[in-house]
C-alpha cells in the first residue's frame, strides 16, 4: 500500500512527518499486530497506522473519512484500533485538564480527580493481595469515565461519543468501566433516584384533599368505610368520586335475586311446561323423467 498515497487522502500530502511516523508504525504492526486475527486488511491497517501518528504526533484526523477509506463500520474500526494500540504499546495520553478545556467545563477538574483517585485506592483494595501489584490505570479510558460521571452528577452536557473517541476505546468498554466506578465511588460520581411515596401520588389528589373525611380515611387505611362514605363530616357528595364497579355489583344483584324470585313463582303455579323439539317432515316428490325426442 502507497502510504503516500493515502497519506494524501486523509489529508497529510503537506505533513511529511505524519507519513514518515505512520510508515514506522506499519512495520512495527507488520511484526506485532496479526491482522488475520481481526479480519484487518491491508488499506484498514494504513489507516489506522496514519490515526496512531496523528495521535501521537498531536495533529487533527478526520475519522469518518479514514472510516470510509477503510472499508469498515465505524465499531469495528474502533475495535480494531484499540486491538493494534494494545498490539504496539501506543496508548494516547489523556489528562482531566485536557478534557476540561476540551469541553468548557473547569469546575470539574478537581471533583473527577478526587473520583479517579478513590476508584484506584477502592479497586486496589477489592483486589486479592496477589494481584494488587498488577492493576493497571493507565488507559486513558478510567480518566474519560471519571470526567464524563462527574460531568452527570453536576448536570453538565458531555458528548459521549466524542469522549469515546477522544480516548479510543470502545463503547461496551466505556460503559463497563462506568459501571465499575458508578458502584465504587457512588458517593461522588453517583445520582440518587428518589422514591416518592405511593399515596403522594395519586389520581385527583387535590380534590381528596379538599374532602376531610375521604383524607381521614384513606390515612387510616379504611377502605371499606371510605368507599361507602364520601365526606361524613361536610356531608358533601361528589359524584366524580362514586364506586362504579360497586354500583354494577349492587344492580346485578337486584336483577339476580328478580330473576330468581320470578322462576320460582313459575314453578310453584305449575305452569312450566315440557318442551318437545320438533321434528321437520319434507314431502317426497316421484323423480320427474323427461321424455327425448327422436332424431
Amino acid at each position: 500500500m502507497d502510504m503516500e498515497a493515502l497519506g494524501r487522502k486523509l489529508g497529510f500530502a503537506e505533513d511529511k512527518t505524519s507519513i514518515r511516523k505512520a510508515e514506522e508504525l506499519r512495520r512495527l504492526s507488520n511484526v506485532h499486530f496479526d491482522s488475520s486475527t481481526f479480519a484487518v486488511g491491508e488499506v484498514c491497517k494504513s489507516v489506522l497506522c496514519f490515526e496512531l501518528a496523528a495521535a501521537k504526533l498531536q495533529v487533527p484526523f478526520d475519522r469518518q473519512k479514514a472510516i470510509k477509506l477503510s472499508g469498515m463500520s465505524e465499531k469495528a474500526y474502533t475495535r480494531s484500533l484499540n486491538a493494534m494500540q494494545n498490539a504496539l504499546g501506543v496508548r494516547p495520553k489523556l489528562d482531566i485538564r485536557e478534557l476540561a478545556i476540551q469541553f468548557g467545563s473547569l469546575r470539574l477538574i478537581g471533583s473527577a480527580q478526587r473520583a479517579l483517585s478513590l476508584y484506584k485506592e477502592r479497586f486496589v483494595a477489592a483486589l486479592p493481595e496477589s494481584r494488587r501489584s498488577s492493576a493497571d490505570f493507565s488507559r486513558p479510558v478510567f480518566t474519560a469515565v471519571a470526567f464524563y460521571l462527574c460531568a452527570r452528577r453536576n448536570k453538565l452536557k458531555v458528548d459521549r461519543t466524542r469522549l469515546i473517541e477522544i480516548c479510543g476505546t470502545s463503547d461496551s468498554e466505556f460503559s463497563s468501566v462506568a459501571a465499575s466506578m458508578n458502584d465504587l465511588c457512588f458517593d461522588i460520581v453517583g445520582i440518587s433516584k428518589e422514591k416518592k411515596d405511593p399515596k403522594s401520588v395519586k389520581n385527583n389528589r387535590e380534590l381528596l384533599d379538599a374532602l376531610p373525611g375521604k383524607r381521614r380515611h384513606e390515612d387510616d387505611g379504611e377502605s371499606d368505610s371510605c368507599s361507602e362514605s364520601i365526606d361524613d363530616e361536610d356531608g358533601l357528595e361528589v359524584p366524580g368520586l362514586k364506586r362504579p364497579k360497586k354500583m354494577q355489583k349492587h344492580a346485578y344483584e337486584e336483577w339476580k335475586s328478580s330473576v330468581l324470585a320470578s322462576s320460582e313463582t313459575f314453578k310453584a303455579t305449575g305452569l312450566e311446561k315440557e318442551t318437545k323439539q320438533m321434528k321437520l317432515s319434507f314431502v317426497k316428490k316421484p323423480p320427474q323423467t323427461v321424455p327425448l325426442e327422436g332424431s
